[in-house]
């Protein structure tokens, strides 16, 4: 019920679920399988056998998902990877793309 002069406003919220971003592993021919493993499971919080088998995709493939997360969690992740990659001198490459 309006009050004499009262303006009424009727006002819809949109809640949108945050969008999700993919980090995506690279192959290279340098870096050793070993540490691609110890990325995955120090950096992205992965069980050795689901390392193990992560990285043998991403051998054979050239490529492969490590994980969707939120775009700052993601580029956070990519971040510590790339950066431990560069300080053992190594070419690993991973790349952050919107599901």
């Amino acid at each position: 019920m309006a009050v004499h002069g009262e303006t009424r406003e009727d006002t819809k919220i949109r809640v949108r679920k945050p969008k999700r971003y993919r980090v995506i592993m690279h192959n290279d021919d340098y870096t050793p399988m070993d540490f691609v493993v110890e990325i995955l499971m120090d950096i992205f919080h992965k069980r050795e056998e689901e390392a193990t088998t992560l990285m043998m995709t991403v051998h054979k493939s050239g490529k492969a998902s490590v994980g969707c997360y939120s775009y700052d969690i993601a580029l956070t992740r990519q971040q510590a990877a790339a950066q431990r990659a560069r300080d053992e001198g190594y070419p690993f490459r991973m790349t952050v793309e919107e599901v």
